[in-house]
């Protein structure tokens, strides 16, 4: 199905006059429009409000915003409840063709348990997370901000790990790209306030979790079944940041804050702020924001790759003159060995300005910005050895005991990192990420017809200049420990071949990177009331959607001659890393490598450039979507919901890479254009067992378009190797149907108990092919070149389920009743079909990748009238991460337990002192190649401490 641009504009304005028309049927009946706050004038997301003798009710937004239309003319009673606050009941009077405007202010309330008052302390945030979970109609899990803090978590990559199903993968010892329900991070939607969150990485859709402080953030809802008022690309769920609204009175809050960093005993700085108000007359809102994060940190890490093969030069020549090797039988080994120490320096910064304008009871417009701004400066030195071709080596280079590899010819190489000698970059790489994200959007009621409409305008872009690598060589008899497979090790035979004269000049280059994403959005959504079922309040919902899409990569790559100015690393400005804290061991004693200031301040002019270092990453590909849906909301009967609709999408993209022979040459651009549309319905019920117990079951289907960089219809030919990396314009979008079952009990005293189960039929998902070619399609000579492509594989699989328990403990005596808890468990099952290995033989019994059979989060909290304090531990299992040629060369992501604690105790109602310590367990990130004792990579952080201040002001 194809949908044109001028039709769909058409459709849109056909619905919008519709809906006006329908709008002004309508005789001797008014409307409500109000909005929900606490005691401290922030908005209530997930109120109840009903009006009990009419049977009409609704919920407020995550704004605090309700409205409920076609109520006639009279004066009744509205009712307001809210988990874990006193209820209110206010009177309000109906007149013909108006809308009443109101506000409600709600007050937590105090439970009498045995005759003991327990009063809620601090469990507004909360209740504000679990009503919106209650009350929504899809299965969702919901954490406010102020929840957030309880945790010690400084990102919001950080604070979304602490939900079920979440898992998430590791960068710099921060959580940077979310795992939803087992689903890779580039089949899951991130999306702030409704619009779609950019990407600034250049070969995959992955969200950068890490850029946006939590601090910035109001709620974080995730969606695990979607309905079909939301984007349907969400195969995995739905990740909805909301940032702070205007309060509904004055507010100022500020937090300053220091700490250090075991790794490096650096110190970090930490600093934000919020102020906000209302205008006397209540009609204009606003909300400024900012936050500063400084963080000099680093990582000790230890890399190595591992072969089951080993070959040699037999000392004899075929007729053509090529060498003939000879191959042993030997137990797996590592053939390649690396030790790394980084130096980072990460400053987060982000701003955000909200306002809203209430023109009138019936029409409210809003504008919501932020800013996002992330400088990651880095230095790495990074100390090689990898063992000789078997060509390049003969009998008596080598070592083999019992089939054990014990020593080798290696090329060992010593690099350093750097960048140039500026204020931006002092002498570091610097990755300067930015993202940014504006959006103009109103509310309005048109008589019976609800009317919310949305614009926004949203960048990312990463952007890498003078990144430069300095690189010397040297050539000898390496020792190959495997004794310990966990932690390999390679050192020189000779400690004398390891003299910095024996190292000489191998490569100095410089490398710019430039990645864009633009994303332009507009959505409009039409409400009218409908009860079709005369059960009560019921509505039909329709709109239509339009994202336009611009993802531009654009590097490129030179190398210069230092050789005669400094022939060997003997010769330049060396710095000594070795550090005996190393904290994979001891043992790791790294030595010196060319100095990153000597190498910032170097004048490189006349470069040279390496065109098959970035023609095959640079391209442009733009990505339109066209949607439109149409879903009823109706009572079945007192206690069943029906959510039922349907999703129409239309995917337009045009993709342009380059056309490459032996890496370097260009003959040509390639555009590739291609279109598809999703049909995509959907049914949620729920089931209200009681006021408090809940069930819920949903049917969805979903899909995930594959990433930029393989759409793009690049052709590489890359004769030295043999091989050859094709993109796959043709490539399909992953789809899934979805089914879903929930249960849920929600406790008087604030806190839920939860479990559900969820399986997934994926097609069309997508991995990399590694081939051979059977002619010389791709030019002379390439028979029996090896190829590399994504591809769509037939099916995949995934069966999971969830529990989660949320708790205080206010049924035990005394103290103890301050206690909370907090836990979550997410288990999950996946097999993939038509997944080709080298041979082009079909592997059996593989996982997706990136499902994780096991998800745990626990927290132990305790919160009395001035002192809280929190344990979280956090535990994921481990998977697949890469596939390779076979299962030997499958990349694993390995188990990993964090534990962390951070206590606040409040010095008056304004002023509380924090602290936290992060990492308890110096928990490394771990790789590990087709065995689990097969290290591919280990990276440490150490531990984090922070303190500091908190100020909150509210007046209403």
């Amino acid at each position: 199905m194809k949908i044109k641009m001028k039709n769909y504009l058409k459709f849109t304005l056909f619905l919008v006059f519709v809906a006006i028309n329908f709008a002004s049927i309508q005789a001797q009946n008014g409307n409500i429009a109000g909005t929900i706050s606490d005691e401290n004038g922030l908005s209530v997301p997930g109120a109840t409000i009903l009006i009990t003798s009419l049977k009409k009710g609704t919920t407020s937004d995550f704004d605090g915003h309700f409205s409920l239309v076609e109520i006639p003319v009279g004066t009744y009673k509205l009712s307001i409840t809210y988990l874990g606050y006193a209820s209110v009941d206010q009177e309000i009077t109906i007149t013909d063709g108006s809308t009443t405007s109101i506000e409600v202010f709600i007050q937590p309330k105090s439970l009498e348990l045995q005759g003991v008052e327990v009063v809620s302390y601090g469990l507004g945030s909360q209740a504000k997370a679990l009503n919106t979970q209650k009350t929504n109609m899809n299965i969702t899990n919901v954490v406010s901000t102020d929840q957030i803090g309880k945790f010690p978590d400084s990102n919001v990559g950080d604070a979304v790990k602490r939900i079920p199903g979440i898992t998430m993968q590791v960068d710099q010892g921060e959580a940077r790209n979310v795992i939803v329900r087992g689903l890779s991070p580039q089949l899951n939607s991130v999306t702030l306030n409704g619009s779609r969150v950019p990407s600034a990485e250049g070969d995959n859709r992955n969200v950068q979790m890490d850029l946006i402080p939590s601090d910035m953030i109001q709620t974080i809802e995730v969606s695990k079944a979607v309905t079909p008022d939301m984007d349907a690309d969400a195969l995995g769920g739905s990740i909805n940041l909301v940032t702070r609204t205007s309060p509904q009175g004055f507010r100022l809050s500020a937090t300053a804050g220091s700490g250090i960093n075991v790794i490096t005993n650096k110190p970090i700085i930490n600093g934000s702020f919020l102020l906000g108000d209302r205008s006397e007359n209540g009609k204009f809102g606003w909300m400024l924001s900012a936050s500063y994060n400084n963080n000099d940190f680093g990582s000790d890490n230890v890399e190595a790759e591992w072969t089951d093969e080993f070959e040699y030069y037999s000392g004899v020549d075929d007729g053509d003159g090529e060498p003939i090797l000879e191959e042993v039988d030997v137990d797996s080994y590592t053939n390649v060995f690396e030790q790394r120490e980084y130096l980072v320096q990460r400053i987060r910064r982000s701003f955000s300005a909200n306002m809203d304008y209430k023109i009138d009871a019936d029409n409210t417009l809003f504008l919501k910005t932020i800013y996002n701004w992330r400088d990651d400066r880095e230095n790495r030195f990074a100390l090689q050895s990898e063992m000789l071709d078997g060509e390049d080596m003969e009998l008596g280079d080598f070592t083999i005991t019992d089939g054990k590899v014990t020593s080798f010819l290696a090329e060992v190489t010593r690099e350093t990192k750097g960048g140039i000698d500026s204020k931006r970059n002092k002498n570091r790489r610097l990755e300067d990420q930015r993202m940014q994200n504006y959006s103009l959007g109103g509310k309005h009621l048109l008589g019976n017809l609800k009317v919310d409409w949305m614009s926004s305008f949203a960048k990312a872009s990463e952007e890498r200049l003078n990144e430069r690598y300095i690189v010397y060589a040297a050539e000898y008899a390496v020792l190959n420990d495997n004794k310990d497979t966990r932690f390999p090790i390679m050192t020189a035979e000779d400690v004398a071949d390891t003299s910095l004269d024996n190292f000489e000049y191998d490569e100095l280059t410089e490398e710019n990177q430039f990645t864009k994403e633009e994303d332009f959005n507009v959505f409009v959504n039409f409400e009218l009331p409908s009860n079709i079922f005369g059960q009560g309040d019921g509505t039909i919902k329709f709109g239509a959607r339009t994202r336009l899409k611009t993802k531009l990569r654009d590097n490129n790559f030179f190398e210069f001659d230092f050789e005669d100015d400094y022939p060997t690393l003997a010769a330049t400005v060396t710095r000594d890393i070795s550090d005996a804290d190393f904290l994979a061991g001891s043992k790791y004693l790294i030595g010196s490598f060319a100095d990153e200031e000597w190498l910032g301040a170097l004048n490189l002019v006349d470069g040279e450039a390496v065109p098959d270092e970035y023609l095959r990453e640079n391209y442009n590909v733009k990505e339109n979507v066209f949607a439109g849906y149409i879903l009823t909301n109706q009572k079945l009967s007192e206690k069943v919901d029906m959510l039922v609709g349907v999703r129409i999408e239309n995917t337009k993209i045009t993709a342009t890479g380059n056309q490459i022979i032996d890496e370097e040459i260009v003959t040509g651009e390639i555009t590739k254009e291609s279109s598809y549309s999703n049909i995509l319905p959907g049914v949620h019920f729920k089931y209200a067992a009681s006021d408090a117990t809940i069930l819920r079951f949903a049917w969805t289907n979903t899909l995930a378009r594959p990433n930029y960089a393989d759409l793009v219809p690049s052709v590489d030919v890359i004769l030295g190797d043999d091989e050859i990396v094709l993109g796959n314009p043709d490539l399909e979008a992953t789809t899934s149907m979805n089914f879903d079952f929930m249960a849920e009990h929600y406790f008087e005293s604030v806190g839920l108990l939860s479990g559900g189960v969820f399986y997934k039929n994926i097609d069309n998902f997508i991995y990399t092919f590694v081939g051979e070619t059977a002619d010389d399609t791709y030019g002379e000579d390439t028979t029996g070149y090896e190829i590399f492509q994504p591809l769509n594989g037939e099916g995949a699989t995934i069966f999971g389920a969830e529990f989660a328990f949320q708790r205080n403990l206010d049924f035990l005596p005394g103290f103890a009743r301050n206690f909370s808890v907090y836990l979550n468990y997410t288990f999950i099952s996946s097999s993939a079909n038509g997944i080709m290995n080298e041979d082009g033989d079909e592997r059996e019994d593989v996982d997706l990748p990136n499902t994780t059979p096991n998800t745990f989060n626990a927290s132990l909290g305790y919160n009395d009238r001035k002192f809280s304090a929190r344990l979280s531990g956090n535990f994921t299992d481990s998977y697949i991460d890469e596939l390779g040629g076979n299962d030997f060369e499958d990349r694993y992501y390995d188990t990993q337990f964090f534990l962390d604690f951070n206590a606040n105790y409040k010095v008056n109602n304004s002023l509380s002192i924090y602290t936290s310590l992060n990492n308890i367990t110096n928990q490394p990130l771990r790789y590990f190649q087709g065995q689990k004792d097969f290290t591919q990579q280990v990276e440490f952080y150490g531990q984090r401490f922070t303190f500091g201040l908190k100020y909150d002001l509210f007046r209403k």
